[in-house]
């Protein structure tokens, strides 16, 4: 896996001048006057204070964003940081859904994947994660989070997939070339980061989902260290004193006394990474302990911790910036500032942390697979902005942002808003059928793709076509090769009364082609999808950002 560095350009260095009250090279400070009056010399000297002010709350919002983006102080400098930023491609599998699409409001959402690495790369790695025989091996994506910002900011909800979960791996192509094949088997979730990095991770998560994801944040051991060690502390609660170690020396070793404590350092990275001693003593309970975790930090930054050493925050902001990498869409300071305040806007009370429904796996013991409805409902609910925590919103939240700072499309534009489509008459559309869907359960209807092409040309679109080739989907979708057809085939998608999200931009096609889905077996149209769910399953188990209650269960055996 490999991360390029990228450096500060004048573009940016002149944008973050506009916050932090000068340019990239503007000096630290401004030259006083050898002469006048003291009070002259006072006057010369109170726009370096404002101009180091707006920098220094510009920097803390940049640092809170590291943490989960809503933290409110931190003390480092746009370009000594700018420099550093460690990027990976957004995306290597070949679905890319071409990022969230704007509302009615013109507001867009924005979903980020977050990824927790567990490499032993380095030195600090290999003495916090130990296991020697794994050093220097390929990563594991142990923790993945799913944000969810809603489009009017009025809310996030964060969806974790265990890392024991069992999936179908989609083909990942690096940018060098080399090619990972398409599973033929089912394959534990966290595997996809060894498959040609984080992109392949998002790759995972679209194939599943349907989730746009506009972009990635990962980090690995130190960097979950130096982050608690910045907030000063994160209060977490278990139920009874806790010791995770196991009679044969596994476990993370995290011992805590009953009640609340405030953990930093290593202590929070064992309390992630704990299995043996929480709930069932299985990768469920991690997922809580993180949750409860990620709820607990951003009350903290809420609450303004006390991070007064400008010496000591420069070393950890630097420390968590050299232990992230994220995607290009995110390789600037200003950009990351630009993110950061799109995520504080959401209060405590409207976070939502959720955890994929999932069943255990009857083809591999200990794994667990997605629950089929329950988890497609929590998936449709972010797809279609829904809130998690069922409060609803449908107008714009009071300073939502039509157009936020950070592109939710780093990739292709969103197919509604690029260049004017062409005029129907002039617009070739290949018709595929794909109605047996995914699950191979029924053969394809009879003549799909010839009588959707007919329903086509009737509309205008006499380049229409039925070809021989067929497909494999549950929901009839449109997927085109460039950016220069993405408006056409939106058009395509109108014409049919098809949603924005059944457009996607795609490796696999070459033109535009419509696979008509098991969703469309007969009629002039597809089988509206049933009501979207405005409420969490169940089984989902859901955290309120707000609860400053929530303790974990300890598992039998594991107390003192």
């Amino acid at each position: 896996m490999r991360h390029s560095s990228v450096r500060g350009e004048g573009a940016a260095a002149q944008a973050t001048g506009d916050i932090s009250g000068g340019g990239a090279d503007a000096p630290d400070t401004v030259p006083r006057p050898r002469g006048g009056s003291r009070a002259a010399r006072r006057a010369a000297a109170r726009p370096t204070r404002r101009g180091r002010r707006r920098v220094l709350r510009w920097v803390s919002s940049v640092l809170s964003l590291l943490i989960l983006g809503t933290g409110a102080a931190g003390y480092l400098y746009y370009r000594h940081l700018n420099g550093s930023i460690k990027t990976d491609p957004l995306n290597l599998g070949e679905t890319r859904l071409g990022g969230s699409k704007p509302n009615a409001f013109g507001q867009t959402p924005l979903n980020i994947l977050l990824i927790g690495s567990d490499a032993r790369n380095d030195e600090a790695n290999q003495a916090l994660g130990g296991a020697s025989d794994t050093f220097d091996g390929a990563p594991l994506a142990d923790v993945q989070m799913l944000l969810h910002l809603s489009a009017d900011r009025s809310n996030m909800s964060v969806v974790s997939m265990p890392r024991d979960t069992l999936l179908m791996m989609p083909k990942c192509t690096e940018p060098g070339g080399k090619v990972h094949p398409a599973s033929k088997g089912l394959v534990q979730t966290n595997e996809s980061l060894q498959r040609g990095g984080p992109g392949c991770t998002v790759a995972a998560w679209t194939e599943l989902t349907k989730i746009p994801i506009d972009h990635f944040m990962m980090i690995d051991f130190k960097g979950v260290v130096s982050m608690a060690d910045a907030i000063g502390g994160v209060p977490v609660c278990v139920e009874q004193n806790v010791h995770s170690r196991t009679r044969d020396g596994k476990g993370s070793g995290l011992k805590l006394e009953k009640g609340t404590t405030k953990i930093q350092g290593e202590q929070a990275l064992q309390w992630l990474r704990t299995r043996y001693g929480f709930e069932d003593g299985t990768d469920i309970g991690r997922t809580h302990a993180q949750h409860q975790y990620m709820s607990s930090l951003a009350r903290e930054f809420r609450k303004n911790a006390k991070l007064t050493n400008p010496v000591k925050m420069n070393s950890l902001a630097q420390a968590a910036i050299d232990a992230m990498v994220v995607d290009p869409g995110l390789n600037k300071i200003d950009k990351l500032y630009d993110l950061s305040m799109e995520l504080k806007k959401v209060p405590p009370q409207r976070i939502t942390m959720t955890t994929m429904p999932w069943v255990y796996s009857t083809r591999e013991e200990g794994r667990v697979e997605p629950e089929a409805g329950a988890a497609e409902a929590v998936f449709r609910m972010v797809r279609e902005d829904i809130p998690l925590d069922g409060k609803g919103s449908g107008t714009p939240a009071d300073g939502a942002s039509p157009s936020p700072g950070v592109s939710a499309t780093p990739t292709a534009p969103a197919a509604p808003t690029t260049a004017p489509a062409a005029a129907p008459a002039k617009i070739a559309v290949s018709v595929r059928n794909a109605s047996g869907g995914k699950d191979g359960a029924q053969a394809r209807a009879k003549n799909r793709a010839t009588d959707v092409a007919a329903l086509l040309t009737g509309k205008g679109f006499t380049k229409a076509s039925a070809e021989n080739q067929t497909g494999a989907e549950d929901t009839t979708v449109i997927r085109f090769a460039t950016d220069a057809q993405a408006a056409d085939a939106a058009a395509v998608a109108t014409a049919l009364g098809l949603p924005a999200g059944s457009v996607q931009k795609s490796d696999e096609v070459s033109g535009i082609v419509l696979f008509v889905g098991k969703d469309w077996r007969t009629g002039d149209a597809p089988t509206p999808p049933p009501p979207a769910p405005t409420a969490l399953p169940t089984s989902a188990h859901a955290l309120n950002g707000d609860n400053e209650g929530a303790c974990m269960a300890i598992q039998p055996g594991f107390t003192w």
